[in-house]
């Protein structure tokens, strides 16, 4: 009897090793998968399964936390082949690496830099690179302010749609995606609607916006879409 109680044990561990296995599998996407999870205020909020190097867009942002020797290569960082970060730093022939390295681009948070690349090297028109501060201090609230960052700075150059990617889990940070993407949309319509209420008051202008893309590895797309829908309910409610 004994031995039939241990055999059975196995047989549903066995059983659910493989139902997690399957339900990881299912919850992959494939790159290029994309979807709009809604729209805040007239303005499509999408998801996209994409490098920001591949990402066509008239504005890529980007986030880094400040320099740390081989940050972004070295474990706990995301392994080379899915990590956005390294393509983007690769496809700029290291500049990000070494603008951070020298401390002309310190990542402190909130900080911003503007970089129009070369043609050819990415699939944006400019790419607006985000401070994260402190990796050992890092919390999602940030995510707010870094949101609100990004738009601010979107709308001041007048473009009709950007692309964001958080880049935490690509730094190897174990961030929970679906706060992060959550807290990334409120900020960055927080920031829409003060415009809006400014243009409204005729103490502000600016191009409308059409699109805001998240980017996210493959992993990470259906959890980070169910934080982008849970913001979205948030600020149509409102």
């Amino acid at each position: 009897m004994k031995n039939t109680t241990i055999f059975l044990l196995n047989r549903y561990s066995y059983l659910i090793i493989i139902l997690i296995t399957l339900n990881s599998f299912a919850q992959t996407a494939s790159i290029g998968s994309t979807a709009t999870w809604g729209k805040v205020d007239g303005v499509a909020v999408n998801g996209l399964v994409q490098g920001p190097s591949a990402a066509e867009a008239d504005l890529q942002v980007a986030c880094v936390f400040e320099y740390t020797e081989g940050d972004i290569f070295n474990p706990p960082a995301l392994p080379a082949n899915l990590n956005g970060m390294v393509h983007l730093d690769d496809a700029l022939k290291g500049i990000i690496t070494e603008l951070r390295k020298s401390g002309k681009f310190t990542g402190h948070s909130l900080e911003t830099l503007l970089i129009t690349p070369p043609k050819g090297t990415l699939a944006s028109k400019q790419l607006l690179l985000i401070g994260l501060g402190d990796r050992n201090t890092f919390t999602t609230e940030l995510m707010i302010s870094v949101g609100s960052t990004a738009m601010r700075e979107a709308l001041r150059l007048g473009v009709s749609n950007y692309s964001f990617a958080s880049d935490i889990k690509d730094a190897g940070i174990d961030s929970p995606t679906a706060l992060v993407a959550t807290n990334v949309v409120l900020g960055s319509f927080e920031a829409y609607r003060t415009q809006i209420y400014l243009k409204e008051k005729k103490l502000a202008d600016y191009k409308p916006l059409t699109k805001v893309t998240l980017l996210a590895g493959p992993a990470f797309y259906n959890v980070a879409g169910e934080g982008i829908k849970d913001a979205i309910a948030k600020l149509n409610s409102k």
